[in-house]
C-alpha cells in the first residue's frame, strides 16, 4: 500500500468515527476521513440499512458512499448479540428501543436490554463488527467478535458508547466503558475487524486511491 491513501468512513456517527480513527492510527498508510466531507446528504447513508444481516448492511453503505465520492469507502455494521435473547438485538442494536422524552437512544437501548434479561442467569453476549470496503470494483468483507457478559446494571466510566456501560469483556471484571479507550481499542470487536481488514488488503495487494 502507498503512503497516505484516503479511505472514506461511510458513517456520520461521531463516536464511531473517533474510535475508528484511533484504530487506523496504527496503519499510517491509510488516512481515514469522514463521509460528510466528501458527499452531500451523508446523513442519509444509514437509510440503506434495510437488511437482516451485518454484511449486506455494511456493503450497502459502503457502495452508496463510493458511488458518491469514488474514493475507497469503508462501512461498519455492528451489534450486540445476547445468548438468552436468541441473538437479539443483533442488527437492530442501534434502534432497539424507542427513546422517551429526555432520554438518549443509548439509555433506552440499555434499559430495554436489562429489562429483557431481568432475573435471567445467562448473561453471555458478544459484540460483532462487520466491515465492508468498496473500491475499484472490489468488495472486501471482514468480521471482528468480542465475547463477554452483560452486567446487572449500567456502570460508570467515560469510555465508549452504546452498550459499552453494560458489556464486560471475557477475562475482565470491568465494562468496556470502565476500561478506558486505550485498553478498549486493544480488544474491541472493531479493533479485531480492522486488523483483519488490513491483513486482507495486504494479502490481495490492493492499492488504495491516492488523495
Amino acid at each position: 500500500m502507498r503512503t497516505s491513501n484516503i479511505v472514506v468512513l461511510a458513517s456520520t456517527n461521531r463516536h464511531k468515527f473517533e474510535e475508528m480513527s484511533v484504530l487506523f492510527k496504527r496503519y499510517p498508510e491509510i488516512t481515514l476521513v469522514p463521509v460528510n466531507e466528501y458527499i452531500r446528504n451523508a446523513d442519509k447513508i444509514g437509510s440503506v440499512e434495510t437488511f437482516d444481516n451485518y454484511s449486506e448492511n455494511a456493503a450497502a453503505k459502503a457502495r452508496i458512499a463510493n458511488h458518491g465520492c469514488h474514493y475507497p469507502c469503508l462501512a461498519d455494521d455492528s451489534g450486540i448479540e445476547v445468548e438468552a435473547l436468541q441473538g437479539r438485538p443483533g442488527v437492530k442494536s442501534h434502534r432497539y428501543a424507542v427513546a422517551k422524552k429526555g432520554e438518549t437512544q443509548d439509555q433506552a437501548n440499555n434499559e430495554k436490554l436489562l429489562s429483557e434479561l431481568k432475573g435471567n442467569p445467562n448473561r453471555n453476549a458478544r459484540f460483532v463488527c462487520h466491515l465492508a470496503l468498496v473500491m475499484e470494483g472490489t468488495l472486501l468483507h471482514v468480521e471482528g467478535v468480542l465475547e463477554g457478559t452483560i452486567a446487572e446494571a449500567p456502570r460508570g466510566g467515560t469510555s465508549g458508547f452504546g452498550y459499552d456501560p453494560l458489556f464486560i469483556p471475557k477475562g475482565y471484571t470491568q465494562t468496556l466503558a470502565e476500561l478506558g479507550p486505550e485498553e478498549k481499542n486493544k480488544i474491541s470487536h472493531r479493533a479485531v475487524a480492522v486488523a483483519h481488514l488490513i491483513e486482507a488488503i495486504q494479502k490481495q495487494e490492493i492499492l488504495l486511491a491516492k488523495p
